[in-house]
Formats: structure tokens, C-alpha cells, sequence
């Protein structure tokens, strides 16, 4: 699925410089910490989170993550925002919790990874 559909999924608001019109989400995965997100596996995906510092885009970075959205209309700082960009990662924000964004995705289309 296109970025810019799953934006408009999410009602999200996008910080970053907004990648390539050619970039499709595969799987998304939902975590607040951020070990439960290396067992995801990245693949060029999306994570849903609610960690609002440096580490998620460090792990996004580690994980071929290329989207990270911020969960309940957490604000991200401008130092995330400036690594984001660094590191070629779109970083947004919902105001729906995680559970509804998650719920939303997967109604579109958008799967996880099973274990």
C-alpha cells in the first residue's frame, strides 16, 4: 500500500520530508517496546508506537522500517524529526490509539508478520 494512502488511513500528519510516490508498505507492526519490534523482522514496513524518542528511529534504521507513526497525538521533538530525515525514515503522528491505527491498517489490507 501507498504512504499516502496509509497517511490518509490514519488521518495522520506526516513531520518529514514525504519519500517517493514509489514506496509501498508491505506489514506493519504495533510496539512500545522496541525488542517486540526486532522480533518483527522490518521488511520494509511500518511501525506503530507510542516511544517517542530517538530509539524508534534507531530501530526502524536496523529493521528496513521505513515508516514510524507516532501513536495517541504523541508530538514528535525536532531532534526526531531531524534524525528521521537523516535517516530517510517518514515519521507521522495519529491521534488514534494504537489499537484503533492497527485495526484500521488491517481492515485496509495492511498484515503483520505471524510468529
Amino acid at each position: 500500500m501507498k504512504l499516502d494512502r496509509i497517511v490518509e488511513i490514519l488521518s495522520a500528519r506526516v513531520y518529514t520530508e514525504f519519500p517517493p510516490d514509489d514506496i509501498d508498505i508491505l506489514a506493519a507492526c504495533g510496539a512500545d517496546l522496541m525488542s517486540d519490534a526486532l522480533a518483527f523482522g522490518g521488511n520494509k514496513g511500518l511501525l506503530l508506537t507510542g516511544l517517542n524518542n530517538p530509539q524508534c528511529i534507531r530501530t526502524a534504521e536496523m529493521m528496513d522500517i521505513h515508516c514510524v507513526a507516532l501513536v495517541r497525538g504523541k508530538e514528535p521533538a525536532p531532534n526526531l524529526v531531524s534524525l528521521a530525515n537523516e535517516k530517510g525514515i517518514v515519521l507521522m503522528k495519529t491521534n488514534h490509539s494504537m489499537f484503533t491505527a492497527c485495526g484500521l491498517l488491517y481492515e485496509a489490507g495492511i498484515t503483520g508478520v505471524e510468529a
